[in-house]
């Protein structure tokens, strides 16, 4: 009974060191689960932060690119603009705006360097740390689960020992009893009982020194190991809550230490504002278009009930126009001349695009587009001989290695190339060949060839035989149809019989005065002042333009009905415009 009662103890106490390993297993479960979740809000806030990095970024270049793309062009017209207080007002913004993204940038740079990439690595070191702590806590925990183990088999064979010596002992005390048994067998099953007695007191000690050593190793593991890993990881999570905490203090220090430079940016923005002088502004405007005329005087009354010959006063607005030039006949003259070459620019941008050779354009224009547009295919040329060399070469390579490729695949692309090559090459002689013309490298072509051309389709045939009749009753008697066709056939069209011969200067063919002033601002052209005197050098050809030229190096061209033209008598079809 009394070893009974030592055996159910013992059993309790076990169960209950099961029961409680369970509950600490389960703990370490709890643990590990938390930690993990620690770990995930902590990378989910360096998520956070970077992206608020991308963000002040993209913020920050989308402000360098809007002051960017405000600033004023280098030698261009806006800069002319910024002699105004407002416009310097405004490229003062401009250009804080682009230190406004700066601080933008220094926010996002701080953000990365202090919070998003301190955070990162220690994640790291954390995860470290936290995987070393639950590997001891299970090390711990195999361990006193093995010496339990030990435990419970110590106690089983001590338990089937002594069961084993009391059968033996009642096995003996049988034969003894019986008196039909011999001696012999009475002896040898008291030996066995006395073995099997020896047997249980060996397991019996194992089995106490096991439960010693379980006992210590037990509290040990409840009272020291685990509590201390319990601690190691509880000073683990809080270092990372407060770790978290000094990083959200120092997202909001980032910002605010930029907050005194933004602050300045924007003071100064607002000192831009004020330094706005609308007086200042407005008298530039007006000293910038003043045009220095008096206003005309009074007109005298003119008595017709008398014969006498009417005047009209000298201050009068006619007189401002030069003497003895009536304004009825400039005004039939101005109509007649430039009307052709304004009205077929604003039709051609109406219609969305200008004649192919770029005749709509005066001759200095017109030379500068031939000359880009030659050079454009040109570059083409050399893009597709270089596509070509290169597919030869790659075709090359495969004839030597057929294993690398077919060398029959890139014959179609190569005779494509080819083609291009040649139909690039003809359209560079086309417009050569407009080029050379307006140059004065090949003979211009006639009024009539030019009338054939597509830019004048549109106009009716009476209109187009009506121009031909004109050019061919000119003085100089030289045109004829037939010299027309041929030319043609040469040299493509062209609004403008002019050409420009840079090496052998034109020679002057009479004299002009300047009826008014004219600002010469498209290329080819040039400026002149009511009164002033100049050489002419080319007659009007029908476009309503006069080649005139100042001196050695200053030539060009004016509207004809601005010039009064004196042509020497010997000139060939001398004539004056008025």
């Amino acid at each position: 009974m009394g070893k009974s009662k030592t055996s159910d103890g013992v059993s309790s106490g076990l169960e209950g060191t099961a029961r409680f390993q369970s509950c600490v297993q389960d703990q370490f479960d709890n643990l590990e689960k938390h930690t993990q979740w620690g770990i995930d809000v902590l990378e989910k806030y360096i998520k956070f932060v970077k992206e608020r990095t991308e963000i002040e970024l993209s913020y920050a270049k989308q402000l360098r690119n809007l002051s960017k793309k405000y600033q004023p062009k280098k030698n261009s017209k806006e800069e002319e603009e910024y002699r105004y207080t407002s416009t310097r007002a405004f490229l003062a913004t401009l250009n804080e705006m682009n230190d406004y993204a700066g601080q933008h940038e220094v926010i996002s740079e701080n953000m990365t360097s202090l919070i998003t990439g301190e955070l990162t690595r220690y994640v790291q070191e954390l995860k470290q740390e936290r995987k070393s702590h639950f590997h001891d806590g299970r090390k711990a925990q195999q361990h006193i689960e093995t010496c339990w183990k030990q435990l419970e088999a110590s106690k089983r064979r001590f338990e089937r020992d002594c069961k084993e010596a009391d059968r033996a002992q009642q096995y003996f005390e049988k034969m003894d009893a019986d008196i039909n048994v011999t001696k012999a067998d009475v002896e040898k099953a008291r030996q066995q009982a006395q073995l099997r007695h020896q047997m249980a007191e060996d397991s019996k000690a194992e089995y106490s020194s096991t439960l010693q050593k379980f006992n210590s190793e037990q509290h040990d593991h409840y009272y020291t190991h685990i509590p201390n890993i319990f601690q190691k990881i509880q000073e683990m999570e809080e270092r990372r809550i407060v770790r978290i905490g000094e990083s959200m203090k120092t997202f909001a220090e980032v910002d605010r230490q930029v907050i005194p430079i933004i602050g300045k940016c924007l003071d100064e923005i607002t000192k831009a504002a004020e330094s706005i002088d609308h007086k200042n502004d407005s008298q530039l405007v007006i000293e910038a278009f003043k045009s220095g005329f008096e206003p005309p005087g009074d007109i005298d009354f003119e008595d017709f009930t008398q014969p006498m010959k009417r005047t009209i006063s000298e201050s009068s607005l006619s007189n401002s126009r030069g003497d003895g030039k009536s304004e009825p006949k400039f005004g039939g003259k101005s109509k007649g001349k430039l009307w052709p070459f304004i009205k077929k620019n604003k039709l051609s941008l109406k219609l969305g695009a200008g004649p192919e050779d770029f005749s709509n354009l005066p001759p200095e224009q017109r030379r500068k587009k031939l000359q880009q547009k030659v050079d454009e295919l040109n570059k083409d040329i050399q893009k597709e001989m270089d596509q070509r060399d290169a597919l030869t070469k790659m075709k090359d390579v495969y004839i030597k290695n057929p294993q690398m490729g077919d060398a029959a695949s890139v014959d179609h692309r190569l005779a494509e190339l080819g083609q291009n090559i040649e139909k690039l090459r003809i359209e560079v002689q086309k417009f050569e060949g407009w080029l050379a013309e307006v140059e004065g490298r090949l003979p211009p072509r006639t009024e009539q060839a030019r009338r054939q051309s597509g830019l004048y389709e549109a106009q009716n045939t009476s209109a187009v035989n009506s121009c031909a009749q004109d050019r061919e009753s000119s003085p100089d008697g030289s045109y004829t149809e037939e010299q027309s066709q041929e030319t043609e056939m040469k040299v493509p069209a062209t609004d403008f019989d002019d050409e420009f011969d840079d090496e052998e200067p034109l020679p002057t063919i009479g004299t002009c005065k300047a009826l008014y002033t004219f600002e010469g601002q498209n290329e080819g052209t040039i400026s002149v002042a009511e009164g002033e005197m100049l050489y002419v050098i080319e007659e009007d050809k029908g476009d309503g333009w006069t080649r005139i030229r100042r001196n050695e190096d200053e030539e060009g061209y004016v509207p004809t009905s601005y010039v009064e033209v004196y042509l020497d008598k010997n000139a060939k079809g001398a004539m004056t415009y008025i």
